[in-house]
């Protein structure tokens, strides 16, 4: 049990990291892998799995004990969103998603009363959470957001829509950041939590993805949705600065999604380049299919280093805005990449759903857009390069 690892304060770092990693794998092997080709064919989303991981203490990795989470590292979290990944894309997503959007946010920028009402249920899994930054007009473009929240003596009336949003039907609790100043101008966005069952807050359509399918990714809809001033977290106008900083823990979230993907994608590669029989020897005895390997296997290592070199920064609370950006950016497109040779290396049966790499280079590419596009990690890098 990873909330049992989590209470030998005298384990070094690794040795906590390998054990949760163990204990993951074991999981995702039980109650993951039988299952990946159903869920994916029809969009299910096993909200059953979560509230398993949430017993095991995967729901609140980085929320301190005295908050019901399990209080590991980004090392240990990382490790864990990398085993879920290497077996299913889209559960590494929403256990990354719940993580490290919407109970970080809390976490991070919460009163004692927003933590104490709501960690404990979301670090459990009792609670699944949201997180709605992006619009239907406006993905990079936040500071433009369309969903307002007007504040009408001590209550807050929100207005709007999110797009693309994680758990956007499912989750119990949702931060929400919504417009509160004049468009583009300075701190004109404010966040909130808004819980399921408040009058005026809806889910909308759920996407039918191309992959991470099991994920759910739907709209929130707000109308004249009423919520308490008690419900707004920190400061007005704080919601966008607070959103970056909760992107940059998020981004390492998504650098670990790829790096889980290219993994599992590598693996299977590997395993039947070892198998598959041609000209009476394993293909991988061509040097065509080796140097492929060795190149893939080179690019998963160079993510890993970025991946574990951020969430090592981010554990000693140090600025990890440029390697959290470098990380995402490198991680996800080698997943695609290896994702894509994986496909090439299985030749005709890659394209077939009856083997394993067709699913990840069908989730793959969505970690080049996620939590800020392969383009905006480039900017974010530069702009931190020129400063």
């Amino acid at each position: 049990m990873v909330t049992e690892i989590a209470e030998n304060k005298g384990a070094a770092e690794a040795e906590v990291a390998e054990l949760v990693t163990q204990s993951v794998r074991d999981f995702a092997r039980q109650y993951v892998r039988p299952h990946v080709m159903e869920w994916d064919e029809t969009q299910h989303f096993p909200a059953d799995v979560f509230h398993r991981l949430g017993e095991l203490g995967i729901m609140g990795m980085l929320v301190p004990e005295q908050y019901g989470g399990a209080g590991l590292n980004y090392r240990a979290y990382v490790s864990a969103i990398v085993e879920l990944s290497k077996v299913c894309g889209a559960v590494g997503l929403s256990m990354a998603a719940h993580n490290s959007l919407c109970t970080n946010h809390i976490l991070l920028f919460g009163d004692e009363e927003q933590k104490q009402r709501y960690l404990p249920r979301l670090a459990s899994g009792e609670w699944i959470g949201a997180w709605g930054l992006t619009e239907p007009n406006t993905g990079s473009d936040a500071g433009n957001m369309r969903t307002t929240a007007v504040r009408d003596g001590d209550d807050w009336v929100l207005n709007g829509s999110k797009n693309f949003i994680t758990h956007g039907r499912s989750g119990q609790v949702a931060v929400v950041i919504a417009r509160t100043g004049e468009p583009n101008t300075p701190h004109n966005a404010t966040a909130f939590v808004v819980e399921r069952g408040t009058p005026g807050f809806a889910g909308g359509k759920k996407e039918n993805k191309l992959g991470m399918r099991a994920s759910e990714t739907a709209e929130m809809i707000f109308d004249n949705c009423r919520i308490s001033d008690s419900q707004r977290l920190g400061a007005v106008g704080d919601g966008f600065v607070q959103s970056l900083k909760v992107l940059d823990g998020g981004r390492i979230s998504i650098a670990a999604l790829s790096l889980g993907i290219a993994y599992g994608a590598y693996e299977a590669a590997l395993q039947y380049a070892k198998e598959r029989q041609q000209f009476g020897q394993p293909i991988a005895n061509f040097q065509a299919i080796g140097f492929k390997l060795a190149d893939l296997y080179t690019q998963i290592e160079a993510a890993r280093l970025l991946t574990y070199q951020a969430a090592d920064l981010k554990d000693a609370r140090k600025n990890t805005t440029l390697e959290s950006a470098i990380a995402k950016l490198h991680a996800s497109e080698t997943a695609v990449h290896v994702a894509n040779e994986a496909v090439q290396i299985f030749g005709g049966y890659g394209y077939i759903k009856d083997f394993p790499v067709e699913k990840f280079y069908r989730d793959a590419k969505l970690c080049t857009i996620g939590e800020g596009t392969s383009e905006i990690q480039k900017l974010v890098i530069s702009r931190q390069l020129l400063r």
